[in-house]
């Protein structure tokens, strides 16, 4: 077959698949009449042939085709893959597919389960809002037609399906599927239920078009014509049973969305008068309305009628203005009638300028109208049938499901809308507090403050969507503004329980911070731009409510306590940065990274950052040991020094300028790691209300500023928010007496124009509190010549407090400026002492000032004033210490020689640390000693104290010293190395006085517990002895042993239990303290017999004669001579007895319970209390106590070392052995 003959072969076959579809349209007239022939040829090929197989229309009867169902499921899979454009949405609504083919399927074919499944599926595809289609509305000039063209079909389903019939048919179904019950159900039936539901809503989503309608108020519009058809269907039923039914909660947020677009044009005020006749305030406001309407009329045809001259002009006239200079220095001329010279401004004429589009105001909403009557006396009813069976239990599903978000985006908005609507509805018709009890809740009311607080943030986040996020933060402010308005109603109730639970509301909304101060958050953060006047007049008018409401609670009650967060800063260190010498990630080789790790070491060196450079040294040797190129691994600090010198010095290769501005930045880094970085907790407290105080918050220009923006359009606003405006300005300029904060230029003229307004006399509180404060200003300026000037700025506290009392009065006085005599003077005391080499060059000239009254800081901004230095940072006062690190090779020589010199005195370190040049600290010291090999232990370097002859006055740890010194022991290893300085010093100090001569007082063997107990822990100690006994007997009488917590019950026991110095009593005692958070109280551990309990508290009594005697001998300066030695040898022979036993029972650990450390701690208690018993005989008991028990302690830890400190030495004998142990 050749080419021609197959071109004419295809041809034939178009020719006879064209020929039947035309003879179709020919044969068929009324479905080209109904789709249009302009239609025919823009339409797809394929879809045109898929919807003329759905079937045809002749008069009111559809004849649906053999294959309607499958080309319904063609169009649906049609609608899946269609573009970006939506073009085939828009071909099937050109051609009027839903209106002709899929309604009249479902009216005249429902019976047919499948295809009217199918045609629904269908048509909730094709109702889908524009919006959801495309995203957003679109910017670009093409697609936004597209999105017109979409809302244009969905404009003309809404008309199709505002008929009795179709929603007749669907009310039907959905009443047949909700008439089976929940287990007879299908899958394809719950999906059925869903669409009907998602369809009734595609349908009432979408817009009224206006300019099609106009439509006037009390006229049926399309919205009225589908919710009447709505009604007469039946659906309205239908949607109450599925909101009130347990067993249909699964709808609960389609319904709402159903409700919610119902009632979309509709307001609570014009439902609830519905097919009422006005009452009395009703028509007092429609008539002060008419009046000042007619008054402001009135009032302009008298200046219409003073414009107009007593005889006729034929010329206009020119006249000069004096004072009016016009472009030149001559006086302007004016050509136009003088009468309307008072509207004369120098921009008439000029081209207005154009406001750019992020600093337009935003954009209201859409006007609400008012419906046909019987549409709002239907609304009506569905409303109180709707409350009395269906709120409560709606809501709390729905709020439900919210929090636990099993709902969709934005769902929340259905339930703020629902909240103020129903609520307000409630609140007018006949107000009943159980009918919304679900919602007049303190959960509430945190429920709508979060999301507030939310929506704000996304406003600030999501600038995009700020017009979508202000709208539903709209929403969410005027359900609070209904909540505090319903809680309002509740709290003028009859009845008691009613106000009871106001109240009780009131006082959990007014302690809580965040519901006081969201209206000053809102306030202060309005933004014009994005949020519109109506959210600002809901705003001014619920912060009106808010601030009754919360006057009235304080007026009830004489002392009202709230909750109070305050920021408390908390400052921590921060982290030091770990130094890395080389980038593992980086491109350059190791071999260059090394020189760059050189070179940095030598810029760190030459911004004199030693510390710096030596740990990049040390870090840089660790990454590249090899050859020793910074340095050997077992480096010496000498060898470390000179390394550095050579590095310092080197000529290193530079790929580019050395980078000082990076060494700055990391002096700067260094410097703020010394400083406190500061953090925020919230610390709440409670404190006293002072409604004044709280005012005080609004008395800010950026909250007085949105109230004056508002009261601009006061012609515009309601009498009630011009009310709300006035006094809100009147709490601040009289309550306050900040009346100054309102003194700014554009006020005043907008008080102009309400004064010199027409209609004046309706706007009598606006007018008196303008005149209230221009009196006060004009009373002010006769005082304060600047007044005038203060009227171009806005101010906030403290300018007003200067401009009424006096500028310079805010209680600090301003410093005198320094003359000139004052800077010679400074300068050259600093040209003489600036090459000294004192430390701290401002803390020497100071006192040589004349001016003894300069601080250091006038000192330092005045010398970089006269650029004397460069900056502030080169006099900053000198830590204390030193940063001297490394040792040069003459002070490691000089140490040397110190030691040498010192090595055989009592006080190697302390005389080293006297003679050293360079001055440092013990630790450098002593470690420098340590890596020199001077000495081979830190002991060695301890003070050494003398046995031989020990005075009178001697000390209780030479005494110990002394017993002990012949038993050798393992030294218990240092904790801290401070500690260990600073105990030095104390013995240093104490030999020194008891060497010092002089009769002082007998130091007898005190420990800190009874020295406490002597000044006013004697109670707590008889209340620890009474439960040490009763613990016993407990034991005794049971047979068995539990942790037995000490509970103290007198405020002289609680101060005891938190004395750190009791604590150790206790621990000296074998009590246990808190194990954690759970337990407060310390206990008595069950390993401890009753034995060593009664032994325990035996040793806490004291012996009242020696009691006295001690008492005696302290207040006693100088004591006899002989009592003193009598004394003294009684108490030596009594110590010796009782530390003999201790040892003795310490060597025979081994064979001890674990319970032995029972003995050392009573004859250390006994030692305390200087008990009056026989040695021998407690002596015995504790061996007896010892033996009988059995312990698995460690036996090294009871030698001890005499070459120990002395008060390390103490601390060993004393010490818990079981804490030893641990």
């Amino acid at each position: 077959m050749n080419s021609a003959q197959f071109i004419l072969k295809e041809v034939f076959s178009v020719s006879l698949t064209i020929s039947p579809l035309l003879s179709f349209f020919y044969v068929n007239p009324h479905f080209c009449s109904s789709r249009g022939c302009l239609n025919l040829f823009r339409m797809n090929c394929e879809l045109l042939a898929t919807c003329s197989a759905l079937g045809y229309l002749e008069g009111d009867i559809y004849h649906k085709e053999a294959d309607c169902l499958e080309s319904v499921k063609d169009l649906i899979r049609y609608l899946r893959y269609e573009d970006d454009t939506r073009d085939v949405r828009q071909q099937l609504g050109e051609g009027h597919i839903l209106e002709h083919d899929l309604l009249p399927i479902i009216t005249q074919h429902g019976h047919e389960k499948a295809l009217f499944d199918a045609c629904i599926r269908l048509m909730v595809n094709l109702t889908q809002p524009a919006m959801l289609c495309f995203g957003k509305v679109p910017d670009d000039p093409v697609f936004r037609h597209h999105f017109l063209q979409v809302t244009s079909h969905l404009q003309a389903y809404k008309e199709a399906f505002a008929t009795e019939k179709v929603l007749g048919i669907l009310s039907e179904t959905l009443y047949n599927l909700l008439q089976m019950e929940w287990e007879q159900r299908q899958e394809e039936d719950n999906l059925l239920i869903e669409r009907i539901l998602m369809l009734v809503r595609n349908v009432l989503h979408v817009p009224a078009d206006p300019l099609e309608e106009k439509k006037v108020d009390d006229d049926a519009s399309v919205h009225d014509r589908l919710l009447w058809a709505i009604h007469m269907s039946g659906f309205d039923d239908l949607l109450k049973f599925l909101a009130s039914a347990q067993s249909e909660q699964q709808w609960s947020m389609h319904v709402l969305e159903i409700i919610s677009l119902m009632f979309r044009d509709q307001t609570p005020d014009t439902l609830v008068s519905a097919g009422h006749a006005r009452s009395a305030e009703q028509k007092q406001r429609d008539t002060s309305e008419l009046e000042g309407l007619r008054q402001k009329e009135q009032a302009e045809k008298r200046s219409r009628t003073l414009q107009r001259g007593t005889r006729h002009s034929r010329f206009g006239g020119s006249f000069v203005v004096k004072g009016l200079k016009a472009i030149g220095d001559n006086d302007i001329i004016y050509h136009r009638n003088v009468h309307n010279f008072k509207n004369y401004t120098h921009d008439m004429g000029k081209a207005v300028r154009r406001v750019p589009r992020r600093n337009r105001q935003a954009r209201e909403s859409q006007d609400q109208r008012r419906s046909a009557l019987n549409v709002r006396l239907f609304l009506r009813e569905f409303c109180v049938d709707f409350l009395e069976n269906c709120y409560n239990r709606l809501m709390y599903i729905v709020k439900e499901s919210l929090i636990r978000e099993q709902s969709q985006e934005h769902d929340e908005t259905y339930y703020l809308w629902a909240l103020s609507f129903f609520m307000a509805f409630n609140r007018g018709n006949n107000f009943q507090a159980d009918l919304v009890s679900e919602t007049m809740s303190t959960r509430t009311f945190h429920f709508i403050e979060r999301n507030i607080t939310n929506y704000y943030e996304m406003i600030l986040t999501d600038r995009k969507e700020a017009t979508s996020w202000s709208r539903r933060m709209h929403l969410a402010l005027k359900a609070y503004q209904e909540l505090l308005m319903t809680v309002n109603e509740m709290d003028r109730s009859q009845d008691e329980s009613i106000r009871h639970s106001a109240n009780v509301i009131k006082s959990n909304i007014f302690y809580l911070m965040e519901y006081r101060e969201i209206f000053l958050t809102l306030l202060r953060k309005y933004d014009g731009t994005t949020q519109p006047q109506s959210y600002l007049k809901d705003l001014v008018e619920s912060t009106h409510l808010f601030l009754r409401m919360l006057e009235r609670f304080c007026k009830d009650r004489r002392n009202l306590v709230v909750q109070k967060k305050r920021v408390k800063r908390k400052k921590s260190k921060k982290d030091k940065k770990h130094i890395v010498p080389f980038d593992a990630t980086s491109e350059t080789p190791l071999e260059e990274q090394r020189t760059e790790a050189m070179v940095r070491v030598q810029d760190a060196l030459q911004a004199q950052l030693g510390p710096e450079a030596l740990a990049l040294l040390r870090a840089a040797r660790e990454v590249w040991p090899e050859g020793d190129v910074f340095g050997s691994t077992d480096v010496e600090p000498e060898e470390e020094l000179e390394l550095l010198k050579q590095i310092l010095h080197a000529e290193l290769p530079r790929s580019a300028p050395p980078p000082e501005t990076q060494v700055e930045e990391e002096g700067e880094d260094d410097a703020d790691l010394e400083e406190d970085e500061e953090l925020e907790a919230v610390q709440v407290s409670e404190t006293e209300f002072k409604f004044l105080d709280f005012i005080k918050k609004f008395a800010n220009p950026n909250i007085v500023r949105p109230y004056l923006l508002l009261l601009k359009s006061y012609a515009k606003n309601t009498p009630h928010t011009n009310h709300c405006i006035a006094r809100m300005l009147h709490r601040v300029a009289f309550d306050l007496k900040m009346d100054a904060l309102l003194y700014q230029l554009s006020v005043f003229h907008l008080f102009n124009k309400i004064l010199s307004d027409a209609a004046a006399a309706a706007y009598k509180e606006l007018v008196t509190f303008a005149k209230y404060v221009l009196n006060r200003f004009f009373s002010l300026a006769v005082t304060n010549n600047k007044a005038y000037v203060e009227l171009l700025f806005w101010k906030n506290v403290g300018a007003v407090r200067e401009m009424t009392e006096g500028y310079g009065k805010d209680g600090v006085e301003k410093m005198s400026a320094w003359t000139e005599e004052e800077e010679q003077e400074l300068s050259k005391l600093y040209e003489e002492h600036r090459h000294s080499e004192v430390p701290d060059i401002v803390e020497t000239l100071l006192p040589l000032l004349s001016n003894s009254t300069r601080t250091r800081r006038q000192v330092v901004t005045q010398l970089v004033r006269m650029g004397l230095v460069n900056s502030a940072k080169e006099l900053k006062k000198p830590k204390k210490g030193t940063n001297i690190v490394l040792w040069t090779e003459d002070q490691e020589e000089e140490l040397q020689m110190l030691y040498e010199e010192y090595k055989d005195s009592d006080d190697v370190l302390g005389n080293i640390l006297k003679k050293l040049t360079a001055k440092r600290s013990r630790a450098r010291v002593v470690d420098k000693l340590l890596s020199l090999g001077l000495v081979s232990e830190r002991r060695e370097l301890y003070k050494k104290r003398s046995r031989s002859a020990r005075p009178k006055n001697s000390s209780e740890e030479d005494f110990l010293a002394e017993l002990t010194q012949d038993f050798p022991g393992e030294p218990l290893n240092r904790e801290d190395e401070d500690e260990s300085e600073e105990s030095e010093e104390e013995d240093e100090l104490e030999l020194e006085e008891g060497q010092s001569g002089g009769s002082r007082r007998r130091q007898s063997l005190v420990s800190k517990e009874e020295r406490q107990a002597d000044v006013g822990m004697s109670e707590a100690l008889q209340w620890l002895q009474r439960c040490l006994d009763r613990a016993a007997k407990s034991r005794e009488e049971d047979g068995f042993s539990q942790a037995t917590p000490l509970v103290p019950l007198t405020e002289a026991c609680e101060d005891a239990m938190e004395d750190k110095t009791f604590h150790g009593l206790l621990r000296n005692l074998g009590m246990r303290a808190p194990a954690n958070e759970q337990e407060t109280f310390w206990r008595i551990p069950e390993k401890i017999s009753p034995s060593q309990l009664r032994c325990a508290a035996a040793s806490l009594r004291q012996n009242p004669n020696e009691s006295k005697n001690e008492e005696v001998l302290v207040e006693d300066d100088n004591p006899p001579e002989e009592h003193q030695e009598e004394k003294k040898e009684v108490s030596d022979s009594q110590r010796a007895d009782a530390l003999r036993a201790l040892v003795v029972a310490r060597k025979r650990k081994q064979h001890s319970s674990k319970d032995d450390g029972m003995c050392g701690h009573l004859i250390l208690c006994l030692l305390i209390t200087g008990l009056s018993c026989s040695q021998t005989v407690f002596a015995d008991d504790c061996s007896t106590t010892v033996m009988d028990t059995h312990t698995n302690g460690d036996a090294d830890s009871d030698e001890e070392d005499v070459s120990a400190p002395v008060k390390r030495r103490r601390k060993m004998v004393l010490i818990e052995e079981d804490e030893e142990e641990d």
